[in-house]
């Protein structure tokens, strides 16, 4: 089942935060916005086939991605998480045509992070919660849109007052919903779909690190 008007909900929360980013501190020398581009692997990930006991497995794969962080206080941040990876699937045992294919899976999220106290060092959780899209790259199929949310460990070293290295693992959790058909053929008298989903959740886990600049 796609969500064609996922991405038109996120988006307004989007431009809201970015809006935040750009409000001026009080005090010039508070470091208040950080951005964090990084780049990690994923692991894992398993679709369930509806009717049978088969699986299509995804393969670890390398990722990016940015992080946009807006301090709401001492020890808490608004999030904005983007990131990507493209792992192949394993569907031989499904029996169809074309039992290895290329995905990509791009995902926007919304949330925030909770940091313990810390002057060089300081650990934090993060969630976060929005969209993942999800498309073959073979030309032909259409992408698929579900509700995603994330949870994070992570620690921030921080020797300067601008820049920083962030270290985190993050478990990332796509809803999808029982018996829905995944990756359908579009286009001339063509209507077949290359798997359909039993189960609720994609599980996957992400680990990353990202230079951080604050301003």
């Amino acid at each position: 089942m796609r969500r064609k008007g996922l991405l038109t909900t996120v988006f307004p929360g989007l431009l809201v935060c970015i809006a935040m980013s750009r409000v001026s501190a009080a005090d010039p020398t508070q470091r208040d916005r950080e951005l964090t581009p990084f780049a990690g692997y994923t692991f894992g990930g398993t679709f369930d086939v509806s009717d049978s006991d088969q699986s299509v497995d995804l393969d670890d794969a390398p990722g990016f991605g940015l992080l946009l962080d807006v301090r709401k206080d001492d020890s808490t941040q608004y999030e904005i998480l983007y990131v990507r990876h493209s792992p192949d699937a394993n569907a031989v045992s499904v029996g169809i045509p074309n039992p290895t294919f290329d995905l990509t899976f791009d995902t926007l999220q919304l949330g925030g992070t909770y940091q313990w106290e810390g002057d060089t060092l300081r650990p934090y959780l993060a969630a976060t919660l929005g969209g993942t899209k999800i498309a073959v790259t073979d030309a032909g199929y259409g992408a698929d849109t579900f509700w995603s949310f994330s949870l994070g460990v992570g620690a921030q070293y921080r020797p300067q007052a601008r820049l920083g290295i962030r270290l985190e693992l993050r478990a990332f959790g796509t809803l999808t919903n029982s018996h829905t058909d995944l990756f359908c053929e579009t286009g001339g008298t063509t209507n077949t779909c290359l798997i359909q989903l039993k189960g609720d959740v994609l599980w996957q886990t992400a680990a990353f690190a990202g230079v951080v600049f604050r301003f």
